[in-house]
This record gives structure tokens, C-alpha cells and sequence, in this order.
């Protein structure tokens, strides 16, 4: 282990509740500065770090992640030196980070590198979300001007390729509900599993989390719940997407920020960090999937196995040596893909998350894993000899970060992902049908969120042939409510193109 070793020297979280006394409608950046100090003064330096920041690394909000976003409150046109500017910094590069919730481990496995390099000294690396307080005052007919003008001198990333094709966004499956439901009953189609025994699986999973959130004090919800409260459909635990219950979805209802402060060895060492505040990246990678309509198993996400046993690999452990997990739990699926691919029993004891995860902890936009991380670092400095693993998820299951973690010293771990996402891109795809015909249900969801129920297929003309997308009419619930009253998995559909340029489905023959 040399001086230029990256090192995690100090990490902070902020959160403010609006059933809180004392909640007083911080703006994101002013919740991302607080974390900051957190993480500043978690180094235990003795010193005020600010200054010696050369670089500060944000995550983009929700509300600024598609280019014609309005914020409703407004916005600082230059987040991380808006942040910068609270601590009474001037970093030398100020980043803002593409969309994604894979971005926090993104950032921390690239500027590991940069250290290792050379080309970073400190970094600072840092999100907010204030979304519940802007429900919470919009609510009230109340407003902020939480807008700030600093100038261009930022990197923007942007907003990252396309996600999805067109077809899908056309036939109803645009946000991530949608698009994780068709995912999650492939799943439940490729396990043979029933509507109600797949739901208690999916409790079963999450129940564990609410455990974690309820000793949290940053988590947004405190109700700790058992496999049947989230499994079972209730006035307060609606359906919001088949398979999905209120309870069972991110929970984007937050008011949380978080920061992690990185250096060397060698700085650390020279600004008076106690070692035993270092946590070192082992291993880390990263990972585009296919996009979903070209996914061969829409039920998995093999890539995301991929990166994940390829930073085990570069730490030099298998899953069995990881003691902590925060498996980002967007929705169940996210969960179960790595949970199940990378060989993690389901009575195995080893938690999953670190936090709550995003339905109960809460998902505070792109950042919900700079808390993972976070809450991985304190842990492990508590156990010296345990290593971590914080997988983080952006998009669709679309693109996937991780990080093993330890208080272990360690070199600098490579990174170099190239070869695994070219083996990504080769990966054959399934041709796709448009226009008129009949094929069986690979999987499928009915959106709740309308005014009447609308039902989303995806299917296959044969076994193994072309797969189309197609919907039920919107203004014509019929079809959706047969899909609701009989298991759509393997049924027949028959599609033919609407006037407005959708396959609509025509006909829906169930299983017997």
C-alpha cells in the first residue's frame, strides 16, 4: 500500500422530516451542505478540510434529470459549486454527475482511480433530494426561491444515452414502475409462481428492510411491516402496478442528503487522519445493460451479475467473504437479480441493505447509494476485518455500479471495464415484431395509476420469435379488467395498430 492509495477518510448524511419540529424546509443544496460538513468533520482532521477540496462531485436531482424539467422551486444552475460556495470552497473542478442511482459508486470507483493517479488530491463527493418538502409546500399553496446563479465553470455530464426504445414508451411502459413490474412478473412467469404466493415473496424480502429503516434515524419511514402488511392489497397498501403495492416501490417522498470525502494515504496521513477512519475500495466496476426489449430473459439482469462478481474478483473474495450488503432495492426485482445470480440464499442472515432501502429509507432520487455507502463505511469501521458490497442501480436495471469495501488496507484496485461491456454489447437479442398478429404473454403489467386500468404485454409470436409490445385500449378498460381477473402469463393476445400508432390488443385468451 502506497501513499497514493485512495481512501475513504470521512462521510455524512443530512435529513430533515416534515412531520419534524424542527423541519425547516431546506433546499437541496442547503441538505447536500450539511452532509458535507458531516462528512468533513467525520475525517477527524482537526482541521477544517474545506480549502484543501480540488474537486466536488454532484448528483443531479430528480427534478433537473430530463432536459425540459422544470424546477418547481428553482434551481442552482451550478449545484456543486453552489454547494462549494456553503462550505467556503473553490474547488478546482466542480462535476455534475449524468442521471442514474448508479452515479454515487460510479463516482467513488473513478475517483479512486483519479487519486491513485495522481490527478485528485481531495474529493468531495455529494446529492440531495428535497422533493417531500416541495409536495409538502406546494401542498399548502406555499413557495421558495431556492434559485441560484454561479456561472458555467462545471462539468456537466448531461443526462446519458436513451434507456429506452421507443416501442415500449409508446405502449405505456415510460417510468420505472411500469417498466420494473413487466420485469418482476417475468420473474414471477420463470419461477411458476401465483399471483398471491409471489407477493409474500416479495414481503418476504422486504419485510427485513423495514426492520433496518426503523432503526435509522435518517430513514423517512419508521412502520416496520411483515411479509402480509406489504404483500396484501389494502385501502392504505393499494395496488400501484401489478405486482406492486404501495409499499413494496421507492419511496421518492425524501428530504435526504449525503456526502463522502476522499484522499490518499498519503494526505490523509499528512492532514492528521486517524487510520482507523480509512475504508479502502477493494474492488469496484461498472456496467450498461442491453436495453430491455433486447434483453434475451427480461426476468434478470445478467450484466449485473457480471460487474458484480468482477469487482469480487478484483477485491480477491467471493460473495461469501462480503459480511454487509446494500443491494439497491428500488423495487423487489433489483433485489432478487443479485440476491439470487450471485448464489445468496434467501434464510441466509447477512443483510441486504445497510439503510432500510429505497421504500422505507427512502429514495432520495440518483443519491439513495451515497447513504448506502455511508452507512457501509461507519459499519465497517465498527468491524476492521469485514468487507461490504454496495451495488447501485440507474435506470432500468440499465446500468449497474459496485463497490467492495474494507477497513483493510489495499492497493489500488483496477479499473478498466471495457472488455466486460464490450462482452455486454455482443450479448444476441430477440428481433422484434410491430403491427398486427398474435403471440403469448412473456410477461406483463396493468398500470393502476389512471383513471381506469391499463394493461401492458410484452409477448413473443412463438416460443422463440419475434417479441412485440402492445397495451390495452386506455379509454376501453374491458381487456384490462379480464387481464386483472385471469392470470395474463402465457395467455394468447391478439394486437392490431391504432390510429394513433399503438398495437392495441384486440383479443386476450387466458390459460386454463
Amino acid at each position: 500500500m502506497g501513499d497514493d492509495t485512495p481512501v475513504i477518510i470521512g462521510v455524512g448524511e443530512a435529513s430533515e422530516r416534515i412531520d419534524s419540529p424542527d423541519w425547516r424546509a431546506l433546499s437541496p443544496a442547503d441538505l447536500a451542505a450539511q452532509a458535507c460538513r458531516a462528512a468533513l468533520a467525520d475525517a477527524g482532521a482537526g482541521q477544517d478540510l474545506s480549502a484543501r477540496i480540488d474537486v466536488i462531485a454532484a448528483i443531479r436531482q430528480f427534478e433537473i434529470s430530463f432536459p425540459r424539467a422544470v424546477a418547481p422551486f428553482g434551481r442552482a444552475d451550478n449545484f456543486p459549486r453552489a454547494v462549494a460556495r456553503r462550505l467556503g470552497s473553490d474547488p478546482r473542478r466542480a462535476i455534475l454527475e449524468p442521471v442514474g442511482g448508479q452515479g454515487p459508486q460510479h463516482l467513488v470507483n473513478e475517483f479512486a482511480r483519479a487519486i491513485g493517479e495522481g490527478q485528485a488530491g481531495m474529493v468531495l463527493l455529494c446529492g440531495a433530494e428535497a422533493i417531500s418538502t416541495v409536495r409538502q409546500l406546494t401542498s399548502r399553496g406555499e413557495t421558495r426561491d431556492w434559485s441560484e446563479t454561479l456561472g458555467p465553470d462545471m462539468e456537466d455530464r448531461g443526462y446519458g444515452d436513451p434507456l429506452l426504445t421507443p416501442d415500449l414508451a409508446r405502449h405505456g411502459a415510460r417510468v420505472p414502475i411500469t417498466v420494473y413490474a413487466l420485469f418482476e412478473n417475468a420473474r414471477r412467469a420463470r419461477l411458476g409462481l401465483g399471483r398471491a404466493d409471489y407477493a409474500l415473496e416479495m414481503g418476504r424480502l422486504f419485510a427485513p428492510f423495514t426492520k433496518v429503516a426503523a432503526g435509522n434515524p435518517h430513514a423517512m419511514s419508521r412502520e416496520t411491516h411483515d411479509a402480509a402488511d406489504l404483500a396484501t392489497v389494502t385501502a392504505s397498501n393499494r395496488l400501484v402496478a401489478d405486482p406492486y403495492t404501495r409499499r413494496l416501490v421507492a419511496r421518492d417522498q425524501a428530504n435526504q442528503g449525503a456526502a463522502v470525502l476522499m484522499t490518499s494515504v498519503g494526505q490523509a496521513r499528512a492532514l492528521g487522519v486517524a487510520p482507523e477512519r480509512f475504508i479502502y475500495l477493494h474492488g469496484g466496476a461498472d456496467v450498461r445493460e442491453r436495453l430491455p426489449m433486447e434483453r434475451a430473459d427480461l426476468s434478470a439482469s445478467p450484466a449485473a451479475t457480471r460487474v458484480a462478481e468482477l469487482a469480487l474478483e478484483r477485491a480477491g473474495v467471493d460473495v461469501n467473504d462480503i459480511d454487509l450488503f446494500d443491494l439497491y432495492s428500488c423495487f423487489p426485482i433489483a433485489v432478487f437479480n443479485l440476491r439470487d445470480s450471485l448464489g445468496i440464499l434467501p434464510e441466509d442472515a447477512r443483510p441486504l441493505t445497510m439503510t432500510g432501502g429505497l421504500p422505507y429509507f427512502g429514495g432520495a432520487g440518483n443519491n439513495y447509494s451515497m447513504h448506502a455507502i455511508a452507512a457501509i463505511v461507519r459499519a465497517l469501521r465498527e468491524r476492521p476485518g469485514a468487507r461490504g458490497l454496495v451495488a447501485a442501480n440507474g435506470g432500468f436495471l440499465s446500468k449497474t455500479s459496485v463497490g467492495v469495501y474494507s477497513a483493510i488496507p489495499a492497493g489500488i484496485p483496477p479499473s478498466d471495464d471495457a472488455a466486460l461491456q464490450d462482452e455486454v454489447d455482443a450479448w444476441s437479442a430477440p428481433p422484434l415484431a410491430l403491427g398486427a398478429g398474435s403471440g403469448v404473454v412473456e410477461t406483463y403489467t396493468i398500470d393502476y395509476a389512471g383513471p381506469a386500468p391499463v394493461g401492458v404485454v410484452i409477448a413473443r409470436r412463438s416460443r422463440d420469435g419475434p417479441r412485440f409490445v402492445a397495451m390495452t385500449d386506455p379509454a376501453d378498460p374491458a381487456l384490462a379488467n379480464a387481464m386483472i381477473a385471469a392470470d395474463p402469463l402465457g395467455a394468447t393476445v391478439r394486437v392490431a395498430p391504432s390510429p394513433e400508432g399503438r398495437d392495441l390488443i384486440r383479443s386476450f385468451d387466458p390459460v386454463v
